[in-house]
């Protein structure tokens, strides 16, 4: 095959992804103060990136080095899962940060530490579950009409995914809307007791509450949305990604 320089540009950035993540992982790992159910759920996405950037690079083998089309389900399969995990780790950190705030004096209980790993354990027996559908015959190989610009991934199973992620977008924009909320009656509440703080503090101190929450969802909707559209209202005649 001619060498397509998008997919170059797929390898390095898995490479860097892998790289990137994997110093998280083995930071957690090896730091005791770091096993915090916070932490972990941090670990679980730096996890799920991490295998996403392995799946770009295998991609890239696979095409160029071992063209099959039974091996390619392999990474499809990767990739699927690794997005999944890594969707789901975010709605996991969303909402372990509004349970932190909402349940303040019993956060940090055993509870939490169950609640995190069945958390843990849902995000990723549905990741692995879902990464297996094209590999256990879920997938467009023999019938092209049925593929999306996700090849070889059929029409229906990207459109669970993109409606999934829309799904999880909305569970966390409204979880960021009750976290907002959160942070600025506590604000309220400090400023009064405290009442010597000046207005202008107050106000600096909420909107920096405000303002890390929605970068956060802000990023992801527009990394994810574009994708989540395009395997919505695409089919096998649109140009593939």
């Amino acid at each position: 095959l001619a060498l397509n320089p998008w997919d170059v540009v797929l390898c390095i950035s898995g490479t860097i992804i892998s790289c990137e993540n994997a110093i998280v992982v083995v930071v957690i790992f090896y730091t005791p103060a770091f096993r915090a159910p916070m932490f972990l759920l941090i670990g679980s996405l730096a996890t799920a990136d991490l295998l996403a950037g392995v799946g770009l690079i295998l991609h890239f083998a696979f095409v160029y080095f071992i063209p099959s089309e039974a091996v390619s389900l392999l990474t499809v399969g990767l990739l699927v899962s690794s997005f999944t995990a890594s969707v789901c780790s975010l709605l996991a950190i969303t909402i372990d940060r509004y349970l932190s705030l909402y349940n303040a004096l019993t956060y940090y209980s055993e509870r939490t530490v169950t609640r995190t790993y069945i958390m843990l354990i849902l995000t990723w027996g549905a990741s692995i579950c879902h990464g297996l559908l094209p590999v256990l015959g879920w997938n467009c190989l023999e019938e092209p009409s049925a593929c999306s610009v996700v090849r070889p991934l059929t029409k229906s199973h990207l459109v669970l995914l993109s409606a999934s992620l829309l799904a999880v977008l909305a569970a966390m924009l409204q979880l960021y809307v009750q976290i907002c909320r959160i942070v600025c009656r506590h604000s309220h509440q400090i400023a009064v007791q405290r009442h010597f703080l000046a207005s202008s503090h107050y106000g600096t101190t909420t909107r920096k509450g405000i303002a890390t929450p929605a970068v956060i969802l802000g990023t992801l909707a527009s990394c994810w949305l574009p994708f989540a559209i395009y395997g919505l209202l695409g089919d096998c005649s649109s140009p593939a990604l």
